[in-house]
């Protein structure tokens, strides 16, 4: 690697260390969201929605580029919502009622991942106390978490992630100060990833009154949590040995077991009727009777990163969500390179407001090359190779410098995980 380049990978280093620092111990309000009438869903999608990334996106209906050579949308899509994106470069390639605010069921961890994933380290443990579980609601989906019995934070988030767990969710929550608390926190992240269609009531993605997201923001959370290491491997893993009830042996021994869990993605674990997707790897899935099926899911193809969200086909088949996201997928794969995009994914707003400096480069290319992209991102900040190290050397000092600096990794063309790499192979 050329010396310039080694600079700029430990300057990254550095740089996104400390910004993941600050994230945890800044001072945050955590005043309580006002309610707002328009969280309320609609019926149908209405006439003028949010133009974040493109006013074609904020129109109802299907939107996408249709040319010579650019493929046919399937026919059979039923979804309320969808939305097909380069989660690398962040053109949205197709959507359709991309901002129509839906209730987003448990797709809506993603965003409690995103938020709270950061605070803990995977191997803190946590002993369970009744309050933990007090307000998991009922009929939720659980991992099966036990009152009086200690789990690691690792634990807590692959329960979280493969089964769904609303469990999880409240003991995570509990250890971060309660759910108003952490409700408040994931409202300002939302905001702050300029996720403006959504509005969040419960941590977990339990139906709640006005609780809201759209196609477009849950795509938006998606690539954000995808930026980080835990997050890509909670997702993507399909089983894990979770910790299971101390009982007595025969010996009259306190003994701990654990039991399988397994990702309730279909596309990364398969099922009778839906083939595990090639280059499958995440992200979240979720059901309630309000929301129907909502799926977030990222796959990769000969070096293509795509996102892909859809909620509540109206198709009441057997996985139906999957099948409709693995055709929007095969069309992505095919259309990438040839469609022109309809709109983008934005990036997050302290981002946006430090590539407006003077002198910042936009385009997130070092001068005279694109950047090293063969490395997997770092921390909550990091993508790809970047001058904006540089640019945001020379517009202020210290603590500002290291925050710009970090800002200015969020929206650059993002690096393969590794991870996406091996499951593409294999």
């Amino acid at each position: 690697m050329p010396a310039p380049k080694r600079t700029t990978r430990r300057a990254l280093l550095v740089t996104s260390a400390v910004v993941s620092s600050l994230a945890l111990t800044a001072p945050v309000s955590y005043a309580a969201p006002k309610p707002s009438p328009s969280t309320s869903p609609s019926a149908t999608p209405p006439a003028n929605m949010s133009t974040v990334g493109g006013e074609r996106l904020g129109q109802p209906g299907t939107q996408v580029n249709l040319a010579g050579g650019v493929p046919v949308l399937p026919k059979d899509l039923t979804a309320r919502s969808w939305i097909v994106a380069d989660a690398e470069s962040g053109e949205v390639l197709a959507a359709h009622n991309a901002h129509w605010r839906l209730p987003p069921a448990s797709t809506m961890k993603m965003l409690f991942a995103d938020t709270v994933l950061p605070r803990f380290p995977k191997t803190m443990k946590h002993k369970v106390v009744p309050s933990d579980l007090a307000d998991v609601g009922s009929g939720s989906s659980v991992v099966g978490i036990k009152e009086n019995e200690t789990y690691t934070v690792r634990d807590l988030w692959l329960g979280v992630f493969l089964a769904s767990g609303n469990d999880a969710v409240h003991v995570l929550s509990a250890m971060n100060g309660g759910v108003a608390k952490t409700v408040g926190e994931m409202n300002e992240h939302a905001e702050e990833l300029q996720a403006l269609d959504t509005h969040v009531v419960s941590p977990d993605g339990y139906d709640a009154p006005r609780q809201v997201s759209s196609a477009y923001d849950l795509t938006l959370i998606a690539r954000s949590g995808l930026q980080k290491k835990d997050f890509r491997e909670y997702c993507s893993t399909v089983t894990a040995k979770f910790p299971g009830a101390t009982k007595k042996n025969t010996k009259g021994k306190s003994a701990r077991g654990s039991f399988q869990i397994q990702n309730t993605n279909r596309l990364l674990r398969g099922d009778s009727d839906v083939p595990v997707y090639q280059g499958i790897a995440g992200v979240k899935n979720g059901y309630t009777s309000k929301a129907g099926y909502t799926f977030t899911g990222v796959a990769e193809r000969d070096g293509k990163v795509l996102l892909v969200t859809v909620m509540d086909p109206e198709k009441k088949e057997h996985n139906e969500v999957y099948k409709e996201t693995a055709r929007l997928f095969d069309w992505g794969f095919q259309a990438a390179g040839k469609v022109q995009p309809v709109g983008e994914l934005v990036p997050p707003k302290s981002a946006a407001q430090a590539s407006a400096q003077p002198g910042a480069n936009p385009s997130g290319e070092e001068a005279g090359g694109t950047g090293d992209s063969s490395q997997p991102a770092v921390g909550a900040s990091a993508a790809s190779g970047s001058s904006g190290i540089g640019v945001a050397l020379g517009i202020t000092g210290g603590l500002l410098v290291l925050l710009a600096a970090g800002a200015f990794l969020i929206n650059r063309r993002w690096p393969l995980p590794d991870l996406v790499r091996r499951r593409s192979r294999s």
